[in-house]
């Protein structure tokens, strides 16, 4: 596994790269913001909401996909990614 921080800001933010497998990846939210994940173009609008500073969030990443985060605006969010080692 290979573990990494990640500062989110109101930006869209490349979280996790592509990798040509199926995976499942790991995501806390070290802060007490809400953080908005899903594509590129990912907005606090329309992003899939996570819980401030709870449990880690498991989720899925089928062979290419992308994920990234964005924080509201003004906002700033302390993130841990746990993902498998890229091959």
């Amino acid at each position: 596994m290979k573990a990494y921080k990640v500062t989110v800001t109101d930006t869209p933010t490349l979280l996790i790269a592509p990798d040509n497998i199926y995976r499942a990846i790991w995501l806390h939210n070290n802060t007490n913001e809400i953080l908005y994940i899903g594509g590129s173009d990912v907005s606090v609008e329309q992003g899939f909401p996570t819980l401030k500073h709870s449990a880690p969030v498991e989720r899925a990443l089928d062979i290419n996909d992308t994920l990234y985060g964005i924080a509201e605006a003004g906002k700033s969010i302390d993130l841990r990614v746990l993902i498998p080692p890229i091959d």
